[in-house]
């Protein structure tokens, strides 16, 4: 499909080297924006200036929540070209996504192609400091204008941009997440494998709660029981128990994390114990008591990965490395932005050079 180009008349001035980019504050030039109709299909492919998208107050999206994204990294190397990091599988669980929620599915070579067009026309824009990339969102819309309840006809699938550093304001030093016994974010059978908005409103109130007690994020609770590890507000988590480093299952009810995927090719690479099973608050603790709890870490497109130094309970709090990287943590971090960066070999063929 043709990608129609119109240019911004001015350009932002971009962050200094010396500014501290955070995460998702700041946005490029220009945005990519492509409509569907039943009748036409995915159509009008265009880059234009980044703005408003002059949705109707009757738009499905804002009544309905029709509305899911992906979130997607491109990095610039040593030697001055832009790699992202796995592409096509995030642009295949956008689409898997906008398929949960009965929306109109764009298909993945068909977005990598547009996000790709995209990072091309704002290169400029990448940053070069240790740490920091290009954040790519794609997101999916229904922009019909009706009040019935059913899947809308009409979407909008655009793409942003932002340059960002560390998603957490402490970099890649241990953060204390709060275990969350009272709120659900998703249950079996709901959106919870899906990246849809609805997952993240479901996720604010425990979020701002533990943020009050001085813990960086949730680690949420299976629904039925209150008693199983799922994930991290945004990231899976892994255990690592004696020699053995565990993962929840994929069940449904949280995301398939892309750089959860990746870890666990490289752990297994590496010829380490790993399972993908339940694991409950309750072996955890013992763990703890044991003295066999060694390192707990979150990993994610946002974060790579972040070393969990404590958990965080009503009745007290677990200490978890004595507030160090965990060695298998630094190992993954290492060897995942070595990859990204393009010092070390990719050898699962991850990486996309666009520019």
């Amino acid at each position: 499909m043709p990608i129609e180009v119109q240019r911004a008349a001015a350009l932002k001035p971009k962050p200094a080297a010396t500014d501290v980019l955070g995460f998702g504050k700041y946005f490029t030039d220009h945005m990519f924006r492509m409509d569907y109709a039943p009748e036409r299909g995915w159509h009008q492919a265009r880059i234009v200036p980044y703005g408003p998208l002059g949705l109707d107050p009757g738009a499905a999206a804002l009544h309905y929540a029709q509305s899911v994204f992906d979130g997607a990294k491109v990095f610039r190397g040593r030697d001055g070209k832009l790699r992202a990091f796995r592409l096509t599988d995030h642009c295949a669980r956008l689409a898997a996504s906008a398929e949960r929620l009965s929306m109109a599915v764009v298909p993945p070579e068909l977005a990598r192609a547009s996000i790709e067009a995209l990072v091309k026309e704002e290169a400029a824009w990448v940053p070069s400091a240790p740490g920091t990339s290009l954040y790519v969102r794609p997101v999916v819309i229904a922009s019909e204008a009706f009040l019935g309840v059913r899947p809308a006809d009409k979407y909008i699938f655009f793409a942003i941009l932002s340059p960002v550093g560390n998603y957490f304001s402490n970099g890649a030093e241990p953060v204390r997440i709060w275990v969350e016994q009272r709120h659900t974010r998703a249950a079996p059978g709901g959106l919870g494998g899906a990246k849809a908005a609805a997952n993240y409103a479901a996720s604010l109130q425990a979020s701002v709660e533990a943020k009050k007690r001085g813990y960086a994020q949730v680690l949420w609770l299976d629904a039925l029981e209150h008693r199983y590890i799922e994930e991290v507000g945004t990231m899976n988590l892994f255990v690592r128990i004696g020699d053995e480093i565990v993962t929840p299952p994929l069940d449904g009810t949280f995301l398939p994390g892309i750089t959860r995927e990746s870890a666990l090719t490289l752990l297994r690479d590496w010829g380490m114990k790993v399972s993908e099973r339940k694991l409950s608050i309750d072996e955890l603790r013992e763990a703890h008591r044991e003295g066999a709890l060694h390192e707990v870490f979150g990993t994610g497109t946002a974060a790579v990965i972040s070393p969990v130094g404590g958990l965080g309970f009503e009745e007290g709090e677990l200490k978890i490395g004595q507030g160090r990287v965990g060695e298998v943590s630094q190992r993954l971090y290492d060897a995942l932005t070595g990859i990204q960066y393009g010092t070390q070999p990719d050898r699962h063929g991850w990486m996309t050079v666009i520019a």
